[in-house]
């Protein structure tokens, strides 16, 4: 679906293509960018014990030091597992990635909603009814199957790798006992002609191209998804996309109950095998301003539960459209194939393009074919199961959405500050005030000018909280160049159990538990659109804080679990806000020359 080129976006009709139709100019730009290094050990040592200081007491971080100075001893394990990965990076195009993707995801075992899986909130669209919401998911249709170049990014003037946008397209999660699998149809030689449609809780299949390989017209497509859903007025007996919310084992088994049905199967290969999902959902709640913005988020995110349209998804496929009859729209994506900035890349250039086309002739087509589903009462227990976990995860997650509307990224630019550094200082200031102590910060920040990279952390926790942006810029530096410490970190450890080895002290200190319990689980997603991402909080006593820097105003998605007692998303939201205000007049109170 997707290529490359460096200066232009073009689209038009064209057949349906595999990730090697363009090999070439991939290839050729994949070649030219870096490997990830392997950063010095010494390096990571020294800045792992600064990450603990404003986090852990002082005895503690005295054993540390001590565990530390024993690890990277002359001819001690740090330097032979240091020597395995650097083999390792000599060996692999990227000696992260892979571990990554497997420890990350594939084997994270807690339901991929809610807890992996992030929703994006689009700007409500200006429909009221179903019709409307036919006519908008036409022409999202239609640019995305009609689309097949995307510019080549460039941070600093540097290219950035592109592998991800071809993992997004054609592709799923397979459930597994203890590990799960991501299948990839682009690449086969006969990649799919096909999206999943899902109504009322019922699966299509709609084809999106015909026998020679031209796009079915828009109003071919809105005419088959009419069909759709005159064909689903009702929602479904079973609702089986309900299955793929549960926690990977539970439903790494189910999932062995459900295709052992061949007609199940079938049903389950043709989503699996699909372009993308669209989820066409009924109207939410009639709540306005940031209530509004919440619900759309829970929306997007896990669907509302079992009463809401949990089960009008399937959970595991790497990109779902979401449009409500009321105007409510986004998307869904599971994790594993790509981070959020190419998905948002992506459903920028889909939302910016995505208009109304001329009328075409509307040639008669089949009625798309209904995925069938065999019930059994094995399975019917499975689900119900499921609708329980579900709303029981649903009830508990506390999300707010807001638009700080005081000032955007124009401000801290205006002082020559980093806006995303401005807004970390923010969420660290608003947490400090709320608990009076530090706590260990995840900011994500991306890997991808080396090949096939993906993340590592910005630790923007700082001890020097009086000089905190100045500090927080350079390991943000550091992080996207390949220098940060916790995917070093995460390498040491998983190269000792390849080299079959006990697993090293340092990583046993309760020191290293505190410094992956991330009570701030950040991210920063700009996008051209007005919208914003939303995720869980990665631990049960702290926060999920996404948000995307406009000119002139923020938008912020906040989460919290609802079981905690310490936390409350609301008001974390409203200390960021009085946080960032008093931040701003202390910049218009400081001279540009101290600055």
């Amino acid at each position: 679906m997707l290529a490359f080129c460096s200066r232009t976006v073009v689209s038009g009709p064209t057949p349906p293509v595999s990730a090697t139709r363009v090999a070439g100019r991939y290839l050729s730009h994949q070649r030219g960018l870096p490997s990830l290094p392997v950063p010095p050990l010494q390096q990571t040592c020294e800045r792992y014990l600064t990450a603990l200081e404003p986090i852990v007491e002082a005895e503690e971080l005295s054993r540390t030091r001590r565990l530390v100075q024993q690890f990277q001893e002359a001819g001690g394990v740090g330097e032979q597992l240091q020597r395995g990965l650097e083999r390792r990076a000599r060996d692999t195009e990227n000696w992260l990635s892979q571990w990554w993707v497997q420890v990350a995801y594939l084997e994270y075992r807690l339901p991929v909603v809610v807890h992996s899986s992030p929703g994006l909130v689009l700007p409500r669209m200006d429909f009221r009814d179903k019709q409307g919401q036919i006519r908008f998911s036409q022409c999202l249709i239609c640019e995305l199957v009609s689309s097949e170049t995307l510019p080549v990014e460039f941070l600093g003037g540097k290219p950035l790798c592109m592998n991800q946008y071809y993992e997004v397209l054609s592709s799923c999660r397979i459930p597994g006992i203890s590990r799960d699998s991501v299948v990839n149809h682009a690449r086969s030689p006969q990649p799919p002609k096909h999206i999943t449609v899902v109504h009322n809780f019922q699966f299509f299949q709609l084809d999106v191209y015909h026998s020679d390989g031209t796009p079915l017209t828009p109003d071919q497509l809105c005419d088959q998804l009419e069909k759709i859903c005159r064909a689903s007025p009702d929602p479904g007996a079973e609702p089986v996309g309900i299955l793929t919310t549960q926690h990977r084992d539970v439903w790494g088994k189910s999932y062995l109950n459900l295709i052992r049905d061949p007609t199940n199967e079938a049903s389950v290969s043709s989503i699996q095998r699909s372009i993308f999902t669209l989820c066409l959902d009924g109207p939410t709640s009639g709540a306005a301003g940031d209530q509004s913005r919440s619900a759309a988020a829970v929306q997007m995110l896990h669907g509302g539960g079992s009463r809401g349209y949990s089960a009008n998804r399937w959970f595991d496929k790497t990109l779902q459209f979401i449009v409500g009859e009321d105007g409510t729209c986004g998307a869904n994506y599971e994790h594993a194939p790509a981070e959020g900035p190419p998905i948002v890349a992506l459903i920028d250039h889909v939302v910016e393009f995505t208009k109304d086309t001329s009328p075409s002739p509307a040639a008669s087509l089949p009625v798309p074919h209904k995925l069938p589903f065999i019930v059994s009462a094995e399975v019917k227990r499975d689900i119900e199961a499921a609708k329980a976990s579900m709303d029981s995860l649903a009830q508990d997650l506390d999300m707010r959405v807001s638009v700080f509307g005081h000032f955007g990224k124009n401000v801290p630019k205006s002082h020559r500050m980093s806006p995303d550094a401005f807004i970390q200082a923010g969420l660290q200031l608003a947490f400090y005030r709320k608990y009076r102590r530090c706590c260990a910060t995840y900011e994500s920040a991306s890997l991808r000018m080396f090949r096939l990279g993906r993340t590592d952390t910005i630790r923007s926790a700082s001890s020097a909280s009086a000089a905190f942006v100045k500090a927080f810029d350079d390991p943000s530096k550091q992080a996207i160049s390949g220098q940060a410490i916790d995917r070093h970190l995460l390498g040491l450890k998983l190269q000792a159990a390849e080299e079959k080895l006990p697993v090293p002290e340092i990583f046993r200190d309760p020191a290293f538990a505190k410094a992956l319990h991330y009570r701030l689980s950040t991210s920063q997603v700009p996008s051209k659109t007005d919208c914003v991402m939303c995720f869980g909080p990665v631990v049960t006593d702290g926060y999920g804080v996404c948000y995307n820097p406009m000119d002139d105003h923020i938008n912020f998605a906040v989460s919290a679990f609802n079981s905690c007692g310490e936390t409350d998303a609301g008001g974390l939201a409203a200390a960021v806000e009085e946080a960032l205000l008093d931040m701003k007049v202390l910049l218009d109170r400081t001279p540009r020359s101290k600055l």
